[in-house]
């Protein structure tokens, strides 16, 4: 019989198994269970390893989870509508559906080779009219609630998709960008230019994106905003990356809103114009305001001036309003308009100007300018030759250097820097605005608040926002609502017909879903050109209506999914609300941190509008998320646009699940090497020649002895072991206790004959802990083994050993005997004994482990003033030396001097021992004479492991006679958790 694995030749048999016992499927009648989920993939075509690497992570946990004797709920399911199907069909002269369904046989095949388990009972298809009908449902049901707006905006539009991106849609085209003298940010994070258009492109084509207004369907995700931020606080097991993104692109920003009086020479009517900022008090030092080229005022300058009209034109073109910017890019492109503004905190007229750096959505579209304590406001000063006034100045004690934090904005619609140069005497401004908080200095403004004068800043600006009627408390935000419209075809149909007397109707429940006409090639929208699919009738009226023919975004079909998993075949609702309510939140959920804006954000918001709506109860979709690391190929992420991609047929399904598991904890990046590989290729062979070896030849033994002891303490060791690291997700040191474990029954074998139950048992637990990353192999070494049944369905293997002293000795053990071995090694080395005969190991004695104790446990008493006068050490004070000398029966100065050692040491105990959990003198003893064995097979030498009160050296009453006993001194150097060593 051969030795060797062949994946080949046993996962389709195995996988056969799997679907004819439905071990994948959750049972009827399952209550609670642990949902295990990966983001669903966008039907490109083939898997790539970024794929492989997520659903190889669910699915170990998955199976773990099972092997705990949870009931799991893990579906697949496929993300069907886009763009790029589209894109695919005119390319390939079809359609986007025959495409797409191509795309999902091919996936399904792949995912399947791979052995993935899935509740393919439960499988969806986001294109198919009974998953995309439920999109229309709840799309009105989120119209009935005010949460959707049809409004004209600016939005993103690709001429060559000919269709509207989203912010996160439009990407930086770097040489582009380089070209006309731009740069990103150092770290290349920069995601949408506000201000110039150059390097925009769009995500898919990476064609230049342009400007248009357009009416537009909204999901008003802005009304869930505080909620949304606040949540972030609860959701502990997110990672905080992700977390932080979300705040960051959510926004909030709390301040004040300031009115300024604005008056025009042509017309001496006022106008009023608001501006937001988180720091009023600088508005004394305001020397101009500046409003986005889409501001209404904007509009109404530009109609009585050529000058400014033309401006404005350019500039929206140019500096467009598509939201959340890296404004890392920056223009000091603006015109002064004949408007003046009045200062409400001086009654100073100051310039009005029209701005390409002011964002129309971002604030209140208009900012005070206040050079003195912004950068881009200094920026734009400077160009423009406007005053720049400081009334700001480092506190007194301070170098003048200024700082920026999330407080020490002045306009939400610019963005500050750190660093200030400024003249804590004079409070002239040299080099560089000061950006952080600090004095009010008032001499050089005219005002009537001179009673801020010499006032902290921070001061200041609570009284200006409870005194000031010109200034109230306000809160912004970067987040916009929710662009849904998409002007393509292979999308949900947005239930809505327009009628010229009743405007927009919805269509009504019983006549969804309103289904995609056939495909037609055409240039634009499809949907336009499908008239007879758009002719329609009003359901209010009856007369004579047109169908909607804006699809919805994509990430509308992603943000319910998982619901819709819970009861996939239900025909008179989305989802069933009671077992919604009973399962979620979803217990793991993996996908990629690029996920972290938008779909991530809109699933949560999607859930907090249903429970607000009546059909949830819970709040927030998500309880644990793990965001997967990239798999790069010679230093760059492995992408067809790269030509790097490794296929997960060119190594194997088995050997590319394992190694990507293995390479590293699933958030962090690795390389893909040939070599590395190569690791886990030969994990499999070596784990299946094992089982074979040990089926085949059968020679063991049937009486125990001390080494058998180890080697069961060590199983149930790796047990307790895998099942922590499964819990973190640390799959690569699972792996590691596995290879650790099969090391050492290899050991064994070859120290003497095996103990058959010991021997099996071993192996039979590295099946059980593989089976999960490695499934195919863990059932062929299950079967060979005739464990019962299938491992897939068998149980967490069950731990010989004490379970309350196991759970917290088995890392102490571990190192006791780890550190033992490494320091004979050390001895060996340094003293060159090439040929040793006898090594004996002394214990300390038990006097030594009482005193360690009470120690220790004194150190973790003290109060964190006394530790840290006194470096956290014991001294004898802690303890009276003579009375304890009595108690433990040794004289007071070796005592003492053990005690001394304590302090000389930090007062802390040895890593073995803690007050609440340390192996005893007897344990030690016991553990080290079981790992015996160890030394002996490694240096062919015979071992004795003793107590140090046998060797004599502290117990008169021993027999210190005895030839084959190392001397005192030896033994009086043992201490706990460092066993004395004396080799011969």
């Amino acid at each position: 019989m051969t030795n060797q694995y062949d994946h080949a030749q046993v996962q389709e048999f195995w996988q056969y198994v799997w679907e004819r016992d439905g071990v994948a499927e959750l049972p009827d009648g399952a209550v609670d269970p642990t949902y295990v989920l990966g983001m669903f993939p966008y039907t490109s075509g083939t898997l790539h390893m970024g794929h492989v690497r997520n659903y190889a992570i669910t699915d170990a946990y998955a199976r773990y989870r099972r092997l705990r004797g949870d009931d799991v709920l893990h579906p697949m399911g496929w993300d069907a509508f886009g763009l790029p199907a589209e894109n695919a069909a005119y390319e390939r002269a079809s359609d986007p559906e025959s495409w797409t369904r191509a795309c999902i046989r091919r996936m399904r095949e792949e995912l399947e080779t791979l052995g993935f388990g899935y509740d393919w009972s439960r499988e969806i298809t986001t294109c198919e009219p009974s998953y995309y009908r439920w999109n229309q449902w709840l799309f009105k049901r989120f119209h009935e609630a005010g949460l959707v707006e049809f409004t004209g905006a600016t939005v993103n539009w690709c001429p060559d998709c000919e269709t509207v991106l989203a912010d996160a849609q439009v990407a930086v085209d770097e040489g582009a960008r380089a070209a006309t003298g731009e740069t990103g940010d150092e770290d290349g994070d920069n995601v949408h230019d506000h201000t110039n258009t150059n390097g925009r492109v769009c995500w898919r084509c990476a064609t230049p994106v342009e400007q248009r207004e357009l009416d537009q369907w909204f999901f008003t995700i802005t009304d869930y905003a505080d909620e949304l931020v606040d949540g972030l606080d609860d959701l502990e097991q997110w990672p905080e990356g992700v977390r932080e993104i979300q705040r960051n692109w959510i926004g909030r920003q709390e301040g004040a809103r300031l009115t300024f009086d604005v008056s025009t020479a042509a017309d001496e009517s006022e106008t009023a114009v608001d501006v937001f900022s988180t720091r009023p008090e600088t508005a004394f030092g305001a020397t101009f305001v500046a409003i986005s080229p889409e501001h209404d005022l904007a509009s109404e300058l530009a109609s009585a001036d050529e000058d400014v009209a033309t401006f404005v034109d350019q500039a929206r073109t140019s500096a467009p309003d598509t939201g959340h910017a890296a404004r890392d890019d920056f223009s000091t492109a603006g015109i002064e308009t004949d408007a003046t503004a009045q200062n409400p905190l001086t009654g100073e007229e100051i310039p009005v100007y029209v701005a390409e750096y002011v964002l129309a959505d971002v604030g209140t579209g208009a900012v005070m300018g206040v050079p003195g304590h912004n950068e881009r406001d200094y920026e734009f000063a400077r160009a423009h030759e406007l005053p720049i006034e400081t009334v700001v100045v480092p506190e007194a004690g301070e170098n003048g250097e200024g700082g920026t934090d999330a407080g020490s904005e002045t306009e939400t619609n610019t963005d500050t820097s750190a660093g200030a140069d400024a003249d804590a005497d004079t409070g002239t401004n040299t080099d560089s605005p000061l950006t952080a908080d600090g004095t009010l200095v008032l001499e050089s403004v005219s005002t009537s608040h001179s009673e801020y004068d010499g006032q902290p800043s921070e001061v200041v600006r609570e009284h200006l926002v409870d005194d000031h009627e010109a200034i109230d408390p306000d809160v912004t935000y970067r987040l916009r609502d929710w662009l849904i419209s998409r002007q393509r075809y292979w999308g949900t149909p947005i239930p809505v017909v327009h009628c010229e007397d009743c405007g927009h109707v919805l269509v009504p429940d019983e006549e969804l879903p309103v289904e995609l006409p056939e495909f037609v090639q055409t240039t634009g929208n499809p949907l336009d050109a499908a008239e007879e699919w758009k002719r329609t009738s009003c359901p209010d009226c009856g007369g004579p209506a047109e169908r909607e023919t804006d699809t919805m975004d994509t990430f509308v079909d992603s943000s319910w999914y998982f619901l819709r998993f819970l009861s996939p075949d239900l025909a008179d609702a989305p989802f069933d609300t009671e077992l919604a309510n009973e399962w979620l939140p979803v217990d793991v959920y993996v996908g990629g941190d690029e996920h972290a804006i938008l779909h991530l954000l809109y699933i949560r918001f999607v859930t907090r509008a249903l429970a607000d709506i009546g059909f949830l109860d819970q709040r927030e979709p998500v309880e644990r998320l793990v965001s997967q690391g990239t798999v790069l190929y010679e230093g760059e992420k492995m992408s067809s646009s790269s030509g790097n991609v490794v296929t997960p047929d060119e190594y194997g399904a088995e050997t590319t699940r394992l190694f990507v598991l293995s390479a590293a904890h699933p958030e962090q990046d690795f390389e893909w090497t040939a070599n590395d590989v190569r690791g886990a290729y030969d994990l499999q062979q070596t784990l299946y020649s094992m089982a074979t070896e040990f089926v085949d030849e059968g020679e063991t033994r049937v009486e125990r002895a001390s080494h058998d002891e180890f080697v069961d303490r060590e199983i149930d060791r790796t047990i307790v072991a895998a099942r922590t690291e499964f819990e973190r997700f640390r799959f690569h040191r699972v792996v590691t206790e596995v290879q650790e474990l099969a090391g050492l029954l290899r050991q064994y074998r070859s120290y003497d004959r095996i103990h058959g139950e010991v021997y099996r048992r071993g192996l039979l637990t590295i099946a059980a802990l593989i089976s999960p990353l490695a499934p195919h192999l863990g059932e062929e070494l299950w079967n060979k083994l005739r464990g019962d049944g299938l491992v897939v369905e068998a149980d967490w293997p069950a731990l010989e050993s004490d379970p309350a002293t196991i759970e917290s000795d088995y890392q102490l053990e571990r190192r006791l005997v780890e550190t033992t071995r490494a320091d004979v090694r050390d001895i060996l080395d340094v003293a060159s004994i090439d040929d040793p005969a006898q090594i004996d190991l002394v214990v300390a004695g038990p006097w030594k482990y009482e005193v360690a104790t009470r120690l220790a446990a004194s150190a973790s008493e003290t109060d964190d003033d006394s530790a840290a006068e006194t470096g956290d050490t014991v001294g004898d004070e802690a303890i009276d030396v003579g009375a304890l000398a009595d108690e433990v029966g040794v004289e007071t100065d070796v005592l003492a001097e053990f005690v001394a050692e304590q302090r000389d040491s930090g007062g802390q105990r040895p890593s073995s021992l803690s007050p609440s959990q340390g192996l005893t003198a007897t344990r030690e003893q016991a553990l080290l004479e079981q790992a015996a064995w160890l030394l002996a097979d490694e240096f062919d030498v015979t071992v004795s492991v003793r107590s140090a009160t046998a060797v004599g050296a502290e117990d008169e009453t021993a027999d210190a006679a005895a030839d084959d006993l190392p001397d005192a001194d030896v033994a009086s150097r043992a201490r706990p958790g460092k066993p004395a060593i004396s080799i011969r």
